[in-house]
Protein backbone atom coordinates (compact mmCIF):
# COMPACT_ATOMS: atom_id res chain seq x y z
CA UNK A 1 0.00 0.00 0.00
CA UNK A 2 1.38 3.58 -0.54
CA UNK A 3 0.98 6.62 -2.82
CA UNK A 4 3.07 7.62 -4.99
CA UNK A 5 2.13 11.65 -4.65
CA UNK A 6 2.72 11.72 -1.10
CA UNK A 7 5.36 10.00 1.26
CA UNK A 8 2.94 9.38 4.09
CA UNK A 9 -0.20 8.59 3.17
CA UNK A 10 -0.90 4.75 2.77
CA UNK A 11 -4.58 2.87 1.29
CA UNK A 12 -5.34 -1.16 2.45
CA UNK A 13 -3.44 -3.35 0.79
CA UNK A 14 -4.52 -3.96 -2.42
CA UNK A 15 -5.52 -7.67 -3.93
CA UNK A 16 -3.23 -6.98 -7.10
CA UNK A 17 -0.14 -9.22 -7.18
CA UNK A 18 3.40 -8.18 -9.05
CA UNK A 19 4.58 -9.64 -11.53
CA UNK A 20 8.25 -10.40 -10.75
CA UNK A 21 10.84 -10.44 -13.78
CA UNK A 22 12.80 -13.56 -14.80
CA UNK A 23 16.61 -13.11 -13.91
CA UNK A 24 19.41 -15.15 -14.74
CA UNK A 25 21.13 -17.35 -11.82
CA UNK A 26 24.72 -15.28 -12.43
CA UNK A 27 -2.29 10.22 12.06
CA UNK A 28 -1.16 13.83 11.84
CA UNK A 29 2.38 13.95 13.50
CA UNK A 30 2.55 15.11 17.06
CA UNK A 31 -1.55 14.31 17.60
CA UNK A 32 -3.18 12.39 20.05
CA UNK A 33 -4.45 9.19 18.89
CA UNK A 34 -8.46 8.16 19.59
CA UNK A 35 -9.29 8.13 23.51
CA UNK A 36 -6.03 9.87 24.49
CA UNK A 37 -3.94 6.86 23.52
CA UNK A 38 -0.45 6.71 22.55
CA UNK A 39 0.07 6.15 18.61
CA UNK A 40 3.10 4.30 17.93
CA UNK A 41 4.71 6.87 16.06
CA UNK A 42 4.88 8.79 19.57
CA UNK A 43 6.71 6.44 21.75
CA UNK A 44 10.24 7.36 22.61
CA UNK A 45 13.15 5.55 22.72
CA UNK A 46 13.78 4.77 26.31
CA UNK A 47 17.56 5.86 26.24
CA UNK A 48 15.83 9.26 25.64
CA UNK A 49 17.89 9.95 22.43
CA UNK A 50 16.16 11.12 18.83
CA UNK A 51 15.00 8.89 16.57
CA UNK A 52 16.11 9.50 13.06
CA UNK A 53 14.00 7.45 11.63
CA UNK A 54 10.76 9.29 12.87
CA UNK A 55 12.52 12.90 14.70
CA UNK A 56 12.72 15.09 11.01
CA UNK A 57 15.58 17.18 13.23
CA UNK A 58 17.74 14.57 14.13
CA UNK A 59 20.41 13.77 12.00
CA UNK A 60 19.99 10.66 9.93
CA UNK A 61 22.57 7.92 10.93
CA UNK A 62 24.50 7.45 7.67
CA UNK A 63 25.26 10.47 7.69
CA UNK A 64 26.89 10.62 10.91
CA UNK A 65 29.07 7.80 10.11
CA UNK A 66 29.88 9.22 6.31
CA UNK A 67 31.29 12.53 7.77
CA UNK A 68 34.68 12.06 7.33
CA UNK A 69 34.19 10.84 3.72
CA UNK A 70 31.42 14.35 3.18
CA UNK A 71 34.41 16.39 4.63
CA UNK A 72 37.00 15.12 2.56
CA UNK A 73 34.76 15.30 -0.82
CA UNK A 74 34.52 19.09 0.26
CA UNK A 75 37.95 19.07 0.72
CA UNK A 76 38.55 17.62 -2.28
CA UNK A 77 36.34 19.89 -4.29
CA UNK A 78 37.81 23.33 -2.81
CA UNK A 79 41.43 22.14 -4.06
CA UNK A 80 40.26 21.68 -7.68
CA UNK A 81 38.72 25.12 -7.49
CA UNK A 82 42.54 26.77 -6.44
CA UNK A 83 44.33 24.02 -9.09
CA UNK A 84 43.23 24.22 -13.06
CA UNK A 85 41.14 20.95 -13.30
CA UNK A 86 41.50 19.01 -16.57
CA UNK A 87 37.68 17.82 -16.35
CA UNK A 88 35.06 19.20 -18.10
CA UNK A 89 33.21 22.40 -16.23
CA UNK A 90 29.94 21.26 -14.44
CA UNK A 91 27.08 22.98 -16.02
CA UNK A 92 25.13 25.65 -14.08
CA UNK A 93 21.97 27.65 -14.65
CA UNK A 94 22.17 31.06 -16.45
CA UNK A 95 19.57 34.09 -16.92
CA UNK A 96 18.80 31.98 -20.31
CA UNK A 97 18.90 28.27 -19.54
CA UNK A 98 18.01 26.86 -16.47
CA UNK A 99 19.63 23.12 -15.47
CA UNK A 100 17.29 20.66 -14.23
CA UNK A 101 17.78 16.94 -13.29
CA UNK A 102 15.30 14.61 -13.52
CA UNK A 103 15.19 13.30 -9.27
CA UNK A 104 12.77 15.20 -7.15
CA UNK A 105 11.97 14.24 -4.06
CA UNK A 106 7.96 13.18 -5.39
CA UNK A 107 9.70 11.22 -8.37
CA UNK A 108 13.55 9.86 -7.39
CA UNK A 109 15.72 8.63 -10.12
CA UNK A 110 15.61 5.42 -9.32
CA UNK A 111 19.29 4.19 -10.30
CA UNK A 112 21.40 7.16 -8.50
CA UNK A 113 18.86 6.42 -5.65
CA UNK A 114 19.42 3.03 -5.38
CA UNK A 115 23.22 3.46 -5.43
CA UNK A 116 22.73 6.24 -2.89
CA UNK A 117 21.16 3.54 -0.45
CA UNK A 118 24.17 1.69 -1.49
CA UNK A 119 26.89 4.19 -0.52
CA UNK A 120 24.56 4.80 3.33
CA UNK A 121 24.64 1.18 3.57
CA UNK A 122 28.50 0.81 2.77
CA UNK A 123 29.48 3.84 5.61
CA UNK A 124 26.95 2.01 8.18
CA UNK A 125 28.96 -1.44 8.10
CA UNK A 126 32.15 0.50 7.48
CA UNK A 127 32.00 2.88 10.60
CA UNK A 128 30.01 0.49 12.64
CA UNK A 129 30.52 1.11 16.53
CA UNK A 130 29.86 -2.74 17.66
CA UNK A 131 29.62 -6.21 15.82
CA UNK A 132 26.38 -6.76 18.21
CA UNK A 133 23.44 -8.95 15.75
CA UNK A 134 20.33 -11.30 16.02
CA UNK A 135 20.74 -14.79 14.89
CA UNK A 136 17.55 -13.93 12.11
CA UNK A 137 20.09 -11.73 10.51
CA UNK A 138 22.93 -13.90 10.67
CA UNK A 139 23.78 -15.02 7.37
CA UNK A 140 25.58 -18.29 8.52
CA UNK A 141 22.54 -19.58 10.23
CA UNK A 142 20.11 -18.70 7.35
CA UNK A 143 22.47 -18.64 4.30
CA UNK A 144 20.56 -17.09 1.06
CA UNK A 145 23.17 -19.11 -1.25
CA UNK A 146 22.71 -23.76 -0.82
CA UNK A 147 26.83 -23.22 -0.36
CA UNK A 148 26.80 -20.78 2.24
CA UNK A 149 29.61 -18.77 3.22
CA UNK A 150 33.23 -18.83 3.72
CA UNK A 151 35.00 -19.35 7.00
CA UNK A 152 35.49 -15.47 7.05
CA UNK A 153 32.06 -14.23 6.02
CA UNK A 154 32.13 -11.66 8.75
CA UNK A 155 35.56 -10.48 8.26
CA UNK A 156 35.50 -8.49 5.21
CA UNK A 157 33.69 -5.56 4.81
CA UNK A 158 32.09 -5.10 1.13
CA UNK A 159 32.95 -3.13 -1.72
CA UNK A 160 30.18 -0.67 -2.52
CA UNK A 161 29.93 -2.32 -5.50
CA UNK A 162 28.68 -5.43 -4.38
CA UNK A 163 26.25 -3.92 -2.35
CA UNK A 164 24.47 -1.92 -5.04
CA UNK A 165 24.42 -5.33 -7.35
CA UNK A 166 22.57 -6.97 -4.35
CA UNK A 167 19.58 -4.23 -3.97
CA UNK A 168 19.90 -3.35 -7.69
CA UNK A 169 18.75 -7.14 -8.43
CA UNK A 170 15.95 -7.06 -5.86
CA UNK A 171 14.89 -3.64 -7.24
CA UNK A 172 14.82 -5.09 -10.45
CA UNK A 173 13.20 -8.17 -10.53
CA UNK A 174 10.91 -6.78 -7.94
CA UNK A 175 9.88 -4.17 -9.94
CA UNK A 176 10.51 -1.53 -7.26
CA UNK A 177 10.25 2.45 -7.33
CA UNK A 178 12.62 4.64 -5.66
CA UNK A 179 10.65 5.58 -3.25
CA UNK A 180 10.80 2.46 -1.87
CA UNK A 181 14.74 2.40 -1.43
CA UNK A 182 14.44 5.60 0.78
CA UNK A 183 11.78 4.02 3.09
CA UNK A 184 14.27 1.02 3.39
CA UNK A 185 16.71 3.02 4.75
CA UNK A 186 14.42 4.28 6.70
CA UNK A 187 13.42 1.18 8.02
CA UNK A 188 16.98 -0.15 8.46
CA UNK A 189 18.12 2.52 10.31
CA UNK A 190 15.07 2.52 12.94
CA UNK A 191 16.11 -1.39 12.89
CA UNK A 192 19.49 -0.14 14.27
CA UNK A 193 18.06 2.04 16.80
CA UNK A 194 15.10 -0.17 17.85
CA UNK A 195 16.98 -2.97 18.33
CA UNK A 196 20.59 -1.75 18.98
CA UNK A 197 22.17 -3.61 16.93
CA UNK A 198 24.60 -2.92 13.65
CA UNK A 199 25.02 -3.76 10.41
CA UNK A 200 28.10 -5.83 9.37
CA UNK A 201 29.76 -8.15 6.84
CA UNK A 202 28.00 -11.29 8.77
CA UNK A 203 24.15 -9.79 8.71
CA UNK A 204 24.04 -6.83 5.70
CA UNK A 205 21.95 -8.82 3.20
CA UNK A 206 19.61 -10.47 5.62
CA UNK A 207 18.95 -6.90 6.97
CA UNK A 208 18.81 -5.14 4.00
CA UNK A 209 16.19 -8.04 2.35
CA UNK A 210 14.19 -7.89 5.42
CA UNK A 211 13.73 -3.45 5.16
CA UNK A 212 13.18 -4.21 1.55
CA UNK A 213 9.79 -6.77 1.94
CA UNK A 214 8.70 -4.71 4.27
CA UNK A 215 9.37 -1.06 2.85
CA UNK A 216 7.64 -3.19 -0.52
CA UNK A 217 4.64 -3.99 1.14
CA UNK A 218 3.73 -0.95 3.11
CA UNK A 219 4.98 1.52 0.03
CA UNK A 220 4.28 0.46 -3.71
CA UNK A 221 -0.10 0.03 -4.41
CA UNK A 222 1.21 -3.54 -5.89
CA UNK A 223 1.67 -6.25 -3.30
CA UNK A 224 5.28 -8.30 -3.69
CA UNK A 225 4.88 -11.85 -1.84
CA UNK A 226 7.15 -13.67 0.06
CA UNK A 227 7.39 -16.90 -2.37
CA UNK A 228 8.08 -14.09 -5.04
CA UNK A 229 11.36 -13.83 -3.34
CA UNK A 230 12.59 -17.02 -4.17
CA UNK A 231 12.29 -16.70 -7.91
CA UNK A 232 15.25 -13.93 -7.42
CA UNK A 233 17.14 -15.76 -4.39
CA UNK A 234 16.46 -19.28 -5.65
CA UNK A 235 17.70 -21.24 -2.61
CA UNK A 236 15.76 -19.06 0.21
CA UNK A 237 12.36 -20.59 1.40
CA UNK A 238 9.59 -19.23 1.59
CA UNK A 239 9.30 -20.30 5.60
CA UNK A 240 12.72 -18.12 6.07
CA UNK A 241 11.56 -15.33 4.31
CA UNK A 242 7.98 -15.33 6.70
CA UNK A 243 10.23 -15.62 9.32
CA UNK A 244 12.16 -13.14 9.36
CA UNK A 245 9.28 -10.33 8.20
CA UNK A 246 7.88 -11.52 11.66
CA UNK A 247 11.31 -10.96 13.56
CA UNK A 248 12.12 -7.56 11.55
CA UNK A 249 8.53 -6.77 12.26
CA UNK A 250 9.04 -7.37 16.23
CA UNK A 251 12.22 -5.52 16.42
CA UNK A 252 10.56 -2.20 14.77
CA UNK A 253 7.91 -3.04 17.30
CA UNK A 254 5.45 -2.76 14.42
CA UNK A 255 6.04 0.88 14.18
CA UNK A 256 6.03 1.39 10.16
CA UNK A 257 4.85 5.01 9.79
CA UNK A 258 6.99 7.36 7.90
CA UNK A 259 5.83 10.62 7.99
CA UNK A 260 6.76 12.97 4.47
CA UNK A 261 9.21 15.26 6.53
CA UNK A 262 11.17 12.05 7.68
CA UNK A 263 11.04 10.74 4.22
CA UNK A 264 12.22 14.46 2.63
CA UNK A 265 15.30 14.28 5.33
CA UNK A 266 16.22 11.02 3.74
CA UNK A 267 16.09 11.69 0.24
CA UNK A 268 18.39 15.12 0.56
CA UNK A 269 20.57 13.32 2.87
CA UNK A 270 20.98 10.63 -0.07
CA UNK A 271 21.55 13.63 -2.63
CA UNK A 272 24.27 15.41 -0.20
CA UNK A 273 25.99 11.60 0.18
CA UNK A 274 25.93 11.37 -3.44
CA UNK A 275 27.63 14.75 -3.93
CA UNK A 276 30.39 13.83 -1.71
CA UNK A 277 30.86 10.62 -3.70
CA UNK A 278 30.64 12.44 -7.06
CA UNK A 279 27.98 10.64 -8.01
CA UNK A 280 26.11 13.42 -10.65
CA UNK A 281 22.62 13.18 -11.24
CA UNK A 282 21.77 13.94 -15.05
CA UNK A 283 21.00 17.69 -15.71
CA UNK A 284 19.71 18.60 -19.07
CA UNK A 285 18.21 22.45 -19.85
CA UNK A 286 14.49 23.06 -18.84
CA UNK A 287 12.47 22.88 -21.84
CA UNK A 288 9.15 24.92 -22.14
CA UNK A 289 7.25 21.89 -21.61
CA UNK A 290 8.54 20.92 -18.53
CA UNK A 291 8.33 24.19 -17.32
CA UNK A 292 4.73 24.39 -18.32
CA UNK A 293 3.78 20.37 -16.49
CA UNK A 294 5.74 21.98 -13.17
CA UNK A 295 3.93 24.88 -12.85
CA UNK A 296 0.49 22.63 -13.21
CA UNK A 297 1.95 20.77 -10.75
CA UNK A 298 2.57 23.94 -8.32
CA UNK A 299 -0.81 24.81 -9.74
CA UNK A 300 -2.78 22.05 -8.05
CA UNK A 301 -0.70 21.86 -4.58
CA UNK A 302 -1.24 25.83 -4.42
CA UNK A 303 -5.48 25.22 -4.44
CA UNK A 304 -5.17 22.05 -2.45
CA UNK A 305 -2.95 23.76 0.39
CA UNK A 306 -5.78 26.81 -0.23
CA UNK A 307 -8.92 24.33 0.42
CA UNK A 308 -7.47 22.32 3.09
CA UNK A 309 -6.38 26.14 4.84
CA UNK A 310 -9.92 27.21 4.34
CA UNK A 311 -11.47 24.05 5.81
CA UNK A 312 -9.34 24.66 8.70
CA UNK A 313 -10.79 28.22 9.12
CA UNK A 314 -6.28 29.36 8.59
CA UNK A 315 -5.94 32.44 7.23
CA UNK A 316 -3.95 32.28 3.65
CA UNK A 317 -1.63 35.10 3.49
CA UNK A 318 -0.78 36.67 0.55
CA UNK A 319 2.45 36.54 -0.84
CA UNK A 320 4.33 38.78 -3.13
CA UNK A 321 2.78 36.20 -6.45
CA UNK A 322 -0.72 37.04 -5.15
CA UNK A 323 -0.71 40.99 -4.29
CA UNK A 324 -3.74 42.89 -5.64
CA UNK A 325 -3.38 46.79 -5.50
CA UNK A 326 -7.34 48.38 -5.46
CA UNK A 327 -8.68 45.18 -7.26
CA UNK A 328 -6.31 45.48 -10.38
CA UNK A 329 -4.95 41.72 -10.46
CA UNK A 330 -0.74 41.16 -9.97
CA UNK A 331 0.91 41.44 -13.33
CA UNK A 332 3.04 38.37 -13.54
CA UNK A 333 6.94 38.40 -15.68
CA UNK A 334 6.53 35.47 -18.26
CA UNK A 335 10.62 34.11 -18.61
CA UNK A 336 10.88 33.27 -22.27
CA UNK A 337 12.44 29.90 -22.71
CA UNK A 338 13.70 28.46 -25.90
Amino acid sequence: MGNKTSCCSYTSPQASHRVIIPIDHTLAEGELSVSNLQHISEREGDDGDADPSQDPTAKTIFMERSKTAIENGMIRRKSQHQIADLRPLKKSSSCSTIYLDDSTVSQPNLKNTVKCVGFAIYYHIKNRDSDRTIDIFDEKLHPLTRDGVSDDYDKHNPEHRQIYKFVRVLFNAAQLTAECAIITLVYLERLLTYAELDIQPSNWKRIVLGAILLASKVWDDQAVWNVDYCQILKEITVEDMNELERQFLELLQFNINVSSCVYAKYYFDLRTLAEANDLTFPSEPLSKDRAQKLEAMSRVMEDKYTAEALKNGLKKWSSLDNISNGGIPSRRSVAILS
